[in-house]
């Protein structure tokens, strides 16, 4: 698993995107991009990588965040279960899919599993995770969905 940087602080604040922002709007240096299939299943392949037990998943609709600051690309999402999953991995993604997941990516197209929200979600949402820039926390509304 990735380390995470020693304090929120170190975190890279350049600037922030949002679902709720358009396509292609920039805020404080970052843009929100809109999460094409082909970034949905980059992201999920990163999670499988991370946890190969979950082979029957995807990202749950409306719930995907997505945006890029500077050359680093930034995706957080829950997963949820598809046809073909076995009982041992429903049963796993009964605590697994609960918890928003997020990941980085580079400019080659590579992406790397960073952190799982906790459960209970901490207050602030992805705005408690270190390694997400706190702009672009709060400009996906602490990833919120509601």
């Amino acid at each position: 698993m990735p380390t995470p940087p020693p304090s929120r602080s170190s975190a890279t604040p350049t600037g922030a995107t949002a679902s709720s922002t358009p396509a292609g709007t920039a805020t404080s240096g970052c843009h929100n991009l809109t999460a094409t299939s082909t970034v949905k299943a980059a992201v999920t392949a990163a999670y499988q990588r991370s946890f190969p037990r979950f082979t029957h998943i995807r990202p749950v609709p409306q719930q995907f965040f997505y945006g890029r600051c500077g050359g680093v690309r930034y995706a957080a999402t829950r997963f949820e279960p598809t046809p073909g999953a076995t009982n041992e991995q429903l049963v796993g993604m009964q605590d697994e899919g609960s918890a928003t997941k997020y990941f980085r990516g580079t400019p080659t197209g590579v992406w790397s599993y960073l952190a799982t929200d906790g459960f209970p979600r901490a207050p602030h949402g992805c705005g408690d995770v270190p390694q997400i820039p706190e702009s672009l926390a709060a400009a996906w509304g602490n990833c919120s969905v509601g």
